[in-house]
């Protein structure tokens, strides 16, 4: 197993809250983790129509069977059994008794957080980011953004092409399923690839609804399908408005850019070199490789953008510890006058200097205005900075 960032985090849970559950998108490695730091612990998959079937029909008897705990892979398949858990949990003063993972955000649904409030910790596990890829596994930011993270596509083996093809019939195929009974899949399909056609823009519900062929309420209960299930994430924006009108919408990014070249027919980073979206997913690599290695050291920083009614914007905000990390990212190989202009915009607008501009190439700077410009493969300042 490739050493994950997420592993000290996750082990730092489990020596202080009873219960930790691991949740992030289907073959993002969190089964693969747990039971690397957990193999101690019986190891339950509930996948497993038999296993199942146990856990639903009587859940006093299933959890009996651990009395020292377990792992209850994708545990969001069997809801009612987190109000059994309750019980046990508070009945022991045991740290890290049991281990769930899922692979939708389940901890959002209202009657399993009621149960495990106070109780349970959440590490969200995404797919690899680039320091977790072996050192060969990209070639350059164009390679980076057709592969993606997800270890599959990095295991010397399997064809990236084959992989996501069949990953997307199955997400839509079962897992849409289990979250929202959809009865028209092949629209959903069509939704999601329409979804990838506007990353990094603001989304504009009606003209996705007259783009899908559904109404608003369809597109808003999709978006929430989608972004429950961590294959988009729905960037809101910065509402301190410095007395000026800013825009309101969030911005659509995927948290893979391997999928989103999946959904968007991009074959090959050649494709990707000369194609019109890649700003767009040049933009979205690096905002889901912020918020990957984020969330994987446990830091729940906010992530904002900002732009005002006339244009002026900062793609990225990171806001942690009481203060703004404000992030240009740009494409070009070569670093322009331009590539600051969002950057001396937000100096003017708040008073702070300085912030991070990060580029498709290999540069690196120290401006004297205190900007630093990072290159793309070395995004570790901008982590630290927020």
């Amino acid at each position: 197993m490739r050493k994950r960032e997420a592993e000290p985090v996750l082990r730092t849970l489990a020596t202080q809250f009873k219960a930790v559950a691991v949740v992030g998108p289907r073959q993002s490695g969190k089964t693969t983790l747990v039971r690397a730091v957990f193999g101690n612990k019986p190891y339950v998959s509930l996948e497993n129509p038999d296993v199942r079937a146990l856990a639903t029909n009587d859940p006093r008897a299933f959890i009996a069977q651990y009395p020292a705990g377990a792992i209850f892979d994708e545990a969001q398949r069997v809801p009612h059994l987190f109000s059994y858990l309750q019980q046990i949990l508070d009945d022991s003063p045991e740290r890290g008794r049991f281990i769930l993972t899922g692979s939708n955000h389940f901890l959002l649904q209202e009657n399993i957080s009621q149960s495990l409030a106070g109780r349970i910790a959440y590490l969200d596990l995404l797919p690899f980011t680039l320091n977790e890829l072996p050192g060969d596994a990209v070639t350059g930011p164009d390679d980076w953004m057709l592969k993606g993270g997800y270890p599959p596509v990095h295991d010397g083996i399997t064809d990236r092409s084959i992989w996501f093809n069949n990953y997307i019939r199955t997400y839509v195929e079962r897992d849409v399923r289990q979250i929202r009974n959809i009865a028209d899949l092949h629209a959903f399909d069509r939704f999601m690839r329409l979804c990838a056609g506007r990353i990094g823009q603001l989304v504009n519900m009606s003209n996705l609804a007259i783009e899908a062929g559904v109404d608003n309420k369809t597109v808003a209960s999709w978006l929430g399908v989608l972004e429950s299930s961590f294959i988009i994430r729905l960037l809101r924006p910065y509402h301190v408005n410095f007395n000026k009108r800013v825009v309101k919408m969030p911005k659509l990014y995927f948290h893979d850019t391997g999928l989103a070249c999946a959904l968007l027919g991009l074959p090959d980073s050649r494709t990707i070199a000369l194609h019109h979206f890649r700003g767009a997913l040049f933009e979205n690599l690096v905002v889901s490789e912020i918020q990957k290695r984020l969330w994987h050291q446990g830091r729940m920083a906010k992530l904002h953008f900002w732009r005002n009614h006339t244009g002026h914007e900062v793609d990225l905000l990171v806001e942690d510890n009481g203060r703004i990390t404000p992030i240009e990212i740009k494409s070009g190989h070569t670093v322009q006058p331009e590539f600051f202009a969002g950057l001396e915009y937000w100096t003017k607008l708040t008073g702070d200097p300085g912030g991070i501009v990060i580029h498709g190439g290999d540069a690196r700077q120290q401006r004297s205005n205190g900007v630093t410009v990072l290159p793309w493969n070395d995004l570790y300042e901008a982590i630290m900075a927020g």
